[in-house]
């Protein structure tokens, strides 16, 4: 039973599920489920949707192979340059279990190691290399047709200088035909429209985001930085950055049909079904299987494939771009109430704490809203574990009755 809240008291009414309901989940078997995971990607097949971001984990060869057999679609790689990184020390740190920072810079393998060593033998173990490239057009012109010759898939630019992404995209397309991704940053001016002149250009898809940064982590023990670089400053990923990385994902999927590789924050099996339904073609990851190694990684796929199908998609791209009808254009001013399915709450307590407004409550073994204290907020349905609140149009409800 479900009790309507809104501001003249309380109501009650009765709603049972349609007779026969089928269970999503139960709708899907192992060879449907396998349309879920493996996608096209710019053409090929990839064994899964989750692409690892560059990062520690792409070092080498080595890295690759390893995020291939635990269940990657594609592996992007520490981004080659004309010299190798030399990074500070320390140049990683993680904040809890879900957040990092750091001052590490691009491959510390030359780009002669690269062609001559990593890709030729991540190639050859199967994986789905993409080459990151940066940060310089010139770096562009040097590396973009040695590793075309090897026959890497894609590739993915990256620069820190806004201006410096649309000559450099212009560039490679000169030297390759191979698909071109841009990778845009949080830390530029205009995100968006930087994505959408790389794509106009004939860049085939966009990476969002890169790290945020200058940010900074202190050691309370120490009262000294975190990380070893300039400042002691760095650059933040991980599940903080997860509401921007969606953001940008959603404001460039709405603008394009060029593919969008999701990046930024996917901690959880629910994290990924946020970017996907974002606009996301791709989920990147890169923190997580850092801190959460391949098991984890191999857990987040198949969670993840469990998940969108118990939600009633039968294919990643049946739940692509959901949420982007619903973007309002203008905000929600539209007077609502809070329904509460009292029947089914086992008063865990979470919303009484979480309500700045104290207008939840405990009475006689059941929860109370005073209707004069509430906001309307959201705080409580956002936090309710069994999802036993929700807010809806208060023109819907009195129309319920």
């Amino acid at each position: 039973m479900m009790e309507l809240v809104f501001e003249s008291g309380f109501r009650r009414v009765r709603r049972e599920p349609p007779s026969g309901a089928e269970d999503p989940a139960d709708k899907y078997n192992n060879s449907e489920r396998a349309k879920i995971m493996n996608i096209q990607f710019l053409g090929q097949t990839l064994q899964s949707p989750f692409i690892i971001g560059s990062g520690p984990l792409s070092y080498g060869a080595e890295g690759m192979i390893a995020l291939h057999k635990a269940g990657a679609g594609a592996v992007v790689t520490k981004t080659i340059r004309d010299e190798k990184a030399v990074n500070p020390e320390p140049h990683i740190a993680a904040i809890g279990n879900r957040t990092m920072v750091n001052s590490e810079k691009w491959s510390d393998y030359s780009g002669e190691r690269w062609i001559e060593e990593e890709l030729p033998a991540a190639l050859k173990a199967g994986v789905t290399v993409i080459a990151s490239v940066g940060h310089t057009m010139t770096e562009v012109k040097n590396w973009v047709p040695r590793i075309h010759e090897v026959g890497v898939p894609f590739f993915e630019l990256v620069s820190y200088m806004e201006e410096d992404m649309l000559p450099m995209i212009k560039e490679a397309l000169k030297l390759t035909d191979k698909p071109v991704l841009a990778k845009v940053s949080p830390n530029w001016n205009d995100p968006v429209g930087a994505a959408l002149a790389c794509l106009e250009a004939g860049a085939a898809g966009i990476t969002a985001i890169d790290s945020l940064g200058p940010v900074l982590s202190i050691d309370i023990q120490t009262g000294r930085p975190s990380l070893g670089g300039q400042g002691g400053m760095g650059w933040m990923t991980g599940s903080g950055l997860k509401p921007l990385a969606l953001r940008y994902v959603a404001e460039i999927a709405a603008r394009t049909d060029k593919p969008v590789l999701g990046l930024g924050g996917v901690m959880s099996p629910e994290d990924a079904v946020e970017m996907v339904m974002a606009g996301a073609s791709a989920v990147g990851v890169c923190t997580f299987p850092i801190l959460q190694g391949m098991q984890g990684l191999e857990k987040l796929i198949g969670k993840f494939d469990t998940l969108l199908s118990d939600l009633g998609y039968a294919s990643l791209e049946e739940a692509r771009g959901v949420v982007l009808p619903h973007l309002p254009e203008r905000e929600i001013l539209e007077e609502q109430g809070l329904v509460m399915k009292t029947d089914r709450c086992r008063l865990c307590g979470i919303c009484l704490t979480r309500c700045p407004y104290q207008a939840l409550s405990k009475e006689e073994g059941a929860l109370k809203l005073n209707t004069q204290r509430c906001r309307r907020c959201g705080l409580c349905v956002s936090s309710c574990p069994d999802r036993n609140l929700s807010l809806q149009k208060i023109s819907l409800l009195q129309e319920a009755l």
